[in-house]
Formats: C-alpha cells, structure tokens, sequence
C-alpha cells in the first residue's frame, strides 16, 4: 500500500498524543504507572453509581487499571477506525487462547491455517476439541481453501498475517465476505504486520490480536498480549479475562505505551532496514531463496503491494547446505544475536528447525526445510547488518 493511501493516517502524532490524559490529577505527561491491585470510593453513593453504569471507573486491578487503559487508548488510535475498544493481556497466547475460548462453545466451527504460531496451532488441535469445539486446519493461506473451509455452524476464521516464518498473505477480503455469509467472525493475529503495515479492521476483519511483545512493545524487555475491535465484540472477551486473569500488569503497560511513542518511527526503519537486506541476500550466491513480501519473488508480492504499507522487519531464507550448514553460517555471524522472537532494537537470528522445530516429524508437517534461517532485522545500520551477513556466508562452509 503507498504513503499516498496512509496520507490521512496520522501515526506520528497519535503514537504520542493517545495516550496523554491532561486531565489526570498529577498533571502529569507521561501517563503514571498506578501500581495498586484496589481503587478507593468516596461513600456508598460512588460505588451504587458505578455498579448501575452511571460511572466508568477502576474498581479492582483484574477488571482495569488506569495505566493500561492509557496504552489501550493508544492501541486503538494505531488500529483507526472500528477499533473502540482495546483490551491487554499479559503475553499474545492470552489474548489468542482467551479469545478463542469466550467465542467458541462446543458444537461451534473453527477454521485457522496450518501456518500460524506453533502454539496456536497446539490450543486448536489439541484444547479446543475437549470442549467440543469442531476445528478444521487449512493446509495453506490460500482464500480460495479457507473459504471451502467455511460452513453454517462456523463462529470464527482465524488468520495470521503475515504468515511464520514465511510471510504469506491472502485476500483478506474475500474471506471475510465469506464469513458473513455464515454469520462468522474473522480474527487476524497481525503481529507481523503491526497496525504500522496493515489495518485489518478496515478490510472488515472483526477483531485483531496482536502480540505486543513484539513491535508494538519494540525493545524486547515485555511480554503482552492485545485484543482490539468493536465494544460489543470485545465485550465477551473481556468478561472471560475478569475470570480468567490474564491481565496486563501496569508496570508492563507503560513500558509498552512508551515504546509506542516511536512506534511509527522504528517501523520504517524495520521496514527499510528488512527491504535492503533481503535484496542482499536474494544476490548472494550461497543463498538459496529468500521468503521476504516486498521482494518481487515472493509469491505473494502482488497482494502484499496491495494490502500492506511495508512489508516488516522479517526475513526468512535458506542457506546453501544442511541442518549443520545453517548453524555454522549461524555460527559466523557477529551483530544478529541468536535468540527467539522478533520486533526489537537489536537484529536477531535463529534456525528454526532447531529453536521451534526441533522434532523432523513437525519440520515434515509444517514444511521447515533443515536449512531455513529467520531473520529479525533490527535498527542498527543497514550497510553494517549487510557487512556482517557477507561475511558470514562468504566464510561458512
């Protein structure tokens, strides 16, 4: 998607601005981390009035907080239209598991796709069914087979885009017209994409999960979860979380709400920094094939042009070699540093037949090739990522 598109989206200025409440009673800029489990009334008047919806305010630390509902305030300017209401979780599985559990009742059908976070896959396959909840696995994201997917009696359609670790795309829309057939809500986990790159609630997705560990949080040092769309469909979810207890701590929220006031910043430089070095390695002669959307390769660059600002800070490929080739040319890089996850400051590098597929037999299943790398492009230079890359590949045997 061009920045002509984006012209109207103000990300700067509402990255920074969602969150200040210049009417909180420390006067303060920067929204207070309120570290309290309890919240005081005045008399019994107060709380009659807050019990009969006359007032909106914390009761109970499990049930809201004003920290966070700061950096919820924040979520939904990013997501922009049809995002009223935003709601945290403690990592991206609660919000993934709390979700799916508060709209699915047993007898319901769930549709997701095959490449979607391991663990998500591992609560559809495998948690879900106890409860009798009906799930079919499309094997690839293709709209064409997650719409022969869709029956009567299917209550959502679960997506990830982009996909992990190869960053696939579908026609977003199309799905969803589908889904509306049969009165079933579409939910994209769109942690990859950010709301920076790709605004799924205005494709007419339902609701959006974010893990905000991730980009959204930028600097590796938090673990959260997002859920963001309409009141009444957040409603749900939320009443399960005031059982459940995933909740977001306060201390964890401002630390996310602060990474998001350069948020806007250190997507474009993912975004530059991703774009550069995937066109690197798409030339290095011991580069296999590169899996990067902004690259005209990429099987699905067409949609991505279409549907996405940029195309994020991830890069997958396959070196020349085996299993042990690929950790040797591991082995020699210097300024990635081998860890899992994604999203922050620093570039991160990783074998994921070795950190998330360990096991052949779910290589086999989820089509990891031995020889596949995961790239996290960080924010340091673009030439010095390059630099060290080259020598890596140059000197790995």
């Amino acid at each position: 998607m061009s920045d002509e598109q984006y012209r109207k989206i103000p990300y700067a200025t509402e990255a920074i601005h969602a969150s200040i409440d210049r009417g909180n009673r420390y006067r303060s800029l920067t929204p207070p981390i309120v570290q309290s489990a309890t919240f005081l009334f005045d008399d019994t008047a107060e709380l009659f009035a807050l019990k009969t919806g006359q007032l909106e305010r914390p009761e109970y630390g499990r049930y809201g907080n004003p920290t966070v509902s700061a950096l919820a305030r924040q979520l939904c300017a990013l997501e922009g239209p049809g995002a009223d209401d935003a709601l945290l979780f403690s990592c991206g599985m609660a919000a993934i598991t709390t979700t799916l559990l508060a709209l699915l009742s047993a007898g319901d059908h769930l549709v997701y796709t095959q490449q979607s976070y391991r663990r998500t896959l591992q609560f559809c396959e495998e948690i879900l069914p106890r409860f009798g909840v009906q799930c079919s696995e499309v094997p690839a994201v293709d709209a064409s087979r997650i719409i022969e997917a869709i029956r009567p009696g299917t209550r959502v359609v679960l997506l990830e885009m982009p996909t992990n670790p190869y960053l696939y795309l579908c026609d977003v829309a199309r799905v969803v017209e589908a889904a509306r057939a049969v009165d079933a809500q579409v939910i994209i986990d769109a942690t990859f994409a950010t709301p920076y790159n790709l605004r799924p609630l205005e494709l007419g997705v339902d609701l959006v999960i974010h893990s905000a560990t991730k980009y959204l949080g930028g600097h590796n040092d938090v673990l959260a979860g997002a859920v963001i769309g309409a009141w009444h469909l957040v409603l749900p979810i939320r009443q399960l979380q005031g059982i459940t207890g995933a909740i977001l701590s306060p201390a964890s929220a401002y630390l996310i709400s602060r990474g998001l006031k350069t948020f806007p910043l250190r997507m474009q430089r993912h975004n530059e920094n991703a774009l550069r070095v995937s066109r690197f390695l798409e030339s290095h002669p011991k580069v296999v094939r590169v899996y990067y959307p902004g690259l005209e390769s990429h099987p699905d660059h067409e949609l991505a042009r279409r549907l996405l600002r940029g195309s994020g800070g991830v890069v997958s490929f396959e070196v020349a070699g085996d299993f042990a080739a690929a950790g040797r040319f591991i082995d020699k890089v210097r300024l990635p540093l081998v860890a899992p996850s994604f999203g922050g400051t620093e570039s991160l590098i990783e074998q994921p037949a070795l950190m998330s597929y360990f096991d052949s037999g779910e290589r086999a299943r989820f089509g990891i090739s031995d020889n596949l790398i995961r790239m996290s492009v960080g924010l340091e230079d673009a030439d010095d990522i390059i630099a060290d890359l080259r020598q890596a590949l140059d000197s790995y045997s």
